[in-house]
C-alpha cells in the first residue's frame, strides 16, 4: 500500500516506514503530523476521489530537523571589479511515515 501526499508544495510517494525530507515545520522531534493524501493505491484499488480521500489520514512522526545541501550563488560583472558570493542551506524536517488508513 502506498499513497501520494502533498508535502511542502511537492508531491511525494510514500509507504509505511519511509523516511523523507519535507519543508520545515514548527513541530518538535517526536511529534506526530498529518499529511494530506492526493492518491491512495491499495493493491488493486486506486482511490482518487476527493470525498474518499478526505476520510484517509496519512500520519508521520517528526524525526529531526535537518538542512539541505549548500547552494553557492556567485554574481560577477565584467570590467567593474564587482563580485558577490552568497550561500544558502534550506531548512528541512525529516519525517517517518507511521500509518496510512482511515
Amino acid at each position: 500500500m502506498y499513497a501520494i501526499v502533498r508535502a511542502g508544495g511537492r508531491q511525494e510517494k510514500v509507504s509505511v516506514g519511509d523516511v523523507l525530507l519535507i519543508d520545515k515545520t514548527s513541530t518538535q522531534a517526536g511529534d506526530s503530523i498529518e499529511l494530506s493524501a492526493i492518491l491512495v493505491v491499495d493493491g488493486e484499488t486506486v482511490t482518487s476521489d476527493a470525498s474518499s480521500l478526505a476520510k484517509i489520514k496519512v500520519t508521520a512522526e517528526v524525526v529531526k530537523a535537518a538542512k539541505g545541501p549548500k547552494i553557492t550563488i556567485l554574481k560577477y560583472k565584467n570590467k567593474t571589479g564587482y563580485r558577490k558570493r552568497q550561500g544558502h542551506r534550506q531548512p528541512l524536517t525529516q519525517v517517518k511515515i507511521t500509518g496510512i488508513g482511515a
